[in-house]
Protein backbone atom coordinates (compact mmCIF):
# COMPACT_ATOMS: atom_id res chain seq x y z
CA UNK A 1 0.00 0.00 0.00
CA UNK A 2 2.45 2.47 1.41
CA UNK A 3 5.74 3.17 -1.32
CA UNK A 4 9.09 2.48 0.26
CA UNK A 5 10.27 6.09 1.18
CA UNK A 6 6.79 6.35 3.23
CA UNK A 7 7.12 2.58 4.75
CA UNK A 8 10.88 3.72 5.94
CA UNK A 9 9.96 7.14 6.97
CA UNK A 10 6.96 5.55 9.10
CA UNK A 11 9.13 2.75 10.22
CA UNK A 12 11.57 6.20 12.18
CA UNK A 13 8.68 7.19 13.63
CA UNK A 14 7.05 3.93 15.10
CA UNK A 15 10.63 3.05 16.69
CA UNK A 16 9.31 6.33 19.39
CA UNK A 17 6.42 4.07 20.46
CA UNK A 18 7.13 3.40 24.14
CA UNK A 19 3.95 1.24 24.64
CA UNK A 20 2.41 -1.59 22.50
CA UNK A 21 -0.69 -1.34 20.28
CA UNK A 22 -3.43 -2.52 18.87
CA UNK A 23 -5.24 -1.70 15.54
CA UNK A 24 -8.89 -3.55 15.66
CA UNK A 25 -10.03 -4.09 12.26
CA UNK A 26 -13.09 -3.65 10.65
CA UNK A 27 -13.11 -4.52 7.39
CA UNK A 28 -15.12 -6.52 3.98
CA UNK A 29 -14.61 -7.10 1.04
CA UNK A 30 -14.48 -4.27 -1.41
CA UNK A 31 -11.61 -2.28 -3.07
CA UNK A 32 -11.11 0.30 0.15
CA UNK A 33 -11.43 -2.88 2.63
CA UNK A 34 -8.54 -4.84 0.91
CA UNK A 35 -6.66 -1.55 0.66
CA UNK A 36 -7.36 -0.81 4.18
CA UNK A 37 -5.84 -4.32 5.25
CA UNK A 38 -2.43 -3.71 2.85
CA UNK A 39 -2.52 -0.05 4.74
CA UNK A 40 -2.83 -1.61 8.75
CA UNK A 41 -0.36 -4.71 7.51
CA UNK A 42 2.23 -2.01 6.09
CA UNK A 43 2.15 -0.53 9.50
CA UNK A 44 2.38 -3.58 11.67
CA UNK A 45 5.60 -4.32 10.11
CA UNK A 46 7.08 -1.00 10.74
CA UNK A 47 6.02 -1.21 14.31
CA UNK A 48 8.95 -4.01 14.84
CA UNK A 49 6.20 -6.25 17.19
CA UNK A 50 5.01 -3.01 18.55
CA UNK A 51 1.83 -3.28 16.82
CA UNK A 52 -0.19 -5.93 16.60
CA UNK A 53 -3.79 -6.37 14.01
CA UNK A 54 -6.77 -7.54 15.33
CA UNK A 55 -9.36 -8.19 12.43
CA UNK A 56 -12.28 -9.53 14.98
CA UNK A 57 -13.65 -5.47 14.99
CA UNK A 58 -17.63 -5.16 14.68
CA UNK A 59 -18.24 -1.71 13.91
CA UNK A 60 -20.89 -1.21 11.83
CA UNK A 61 -18.98 1.37 9.91
CA UNK A 62 -16.66 -0.67 7.44
CA UNK A 63 -13.95 -0.19 6.56
CA UNK A 64 -12.79 1.01 9.69
CA UNK A 65 -10.03 0.54 12.44
CA UNK A 66 -9.51 1.81 15.70
CA UNK A 67 -6.08 2.84 17.29
CA UNK A 68 -5.86 1.18 21.09
CA UNK A 69 -3.39 0.54 23.52
CA UNK A 70 -2.74 -3.16 24.11
CA UNK A 71 -5.02 -4.86 26.21
CA UNK A 72 -7.47 -2.25 25.55
CA UNK A 73 -11.09 -1.85 23.03
CA UNK A 74 -11.31 1.81 22.31
CA UNK A 75 -9.60 4.48 21.20
CA UNK A 76 -9.17 6.80 18.09
CA UNK A 77 -11.38 5.39 15.70
CA UNK A 78 -10.24 5.95 11.57
CA UNK A 79 -13.08 5.54 8.89
CA UNK A 80 -11.96 4.88 5.23
CA UNK A 81 -8.64 5.15 4.42
CA UNK A 82 -6.37 7.94 6.04
CA UNK A 83 -4.56 8.99 3.43
CA UNK A 84 -3.20 12.86 2.19
CA UNK A 85 -3.30 15.08 5.31
CA UNK A 86 -5.85 12.25 7.01
CA UNK A 87 -2.07 10.11 7.22
CA UNK A 88 -0.85 12.56 9.20
CA UNK A 89 -3.41 12.16 11.66
CA UNK A 90 -2.81 8.88 11.67
CA UNK A 91 0.79 8.79 12.60
CA UNK A 92 0.03 11.57 14.90
CA UNK A 93 -2.20 8.86 16.60
CA UNK A 94 -0.05 5.83 16.36
CA UNK A 95 2.65 8.08 18.26
CA UNK A 96 0.72 9.74 21.29
CA UNK A 97 -0.81 5.95 21.59
CA UNK A 98 2.36 4.18 21.86
CA UNK A 99 2.91 6.93 24.75
CA UNK A 100 5.27 9.11 22.48
CA UNK A 101 4.94 12.66 24.44
CA UNK A 102 3.10 15.44 22.14
CA UNK A 103 5.35 18.37 20.97
CA UNK A 104 4.13 20.76 23.39
CA UNK A 105 5.16 24.05 24.46
CA UNK A 106 5.76 25.35 27.89
CA UNK A 107 3.65 28.18 27.98
CA UNK A 108 0.82 25.65 26.76
CA UNK A 109 2.04 23.66 29.66
CA UNK A 110 1.57 26.17 32.12
CA UNK A 111 -1.46 27.19 30.88
CA UNK A 112 -3.46 24.05 31.02
CA UNK A 113 -2.30 23.30 34.29
CA UNK A 114 -3.55 26.62 35.27
CA UNK A 115 -6.94 25.41 34.97
CA UNK A 116 -9.34 24.74 37.71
Amino acid sequence: MLDATLKSQLQQYMGLLRQPLRLIASLDDSATGREMRGLLNDIVEAGNGKISLDDSGSDARRPSFVVAREGQSSGVRFAGLPLGHEFESLVLTLLWTGGHPPKVSPEVIDSIKAIE
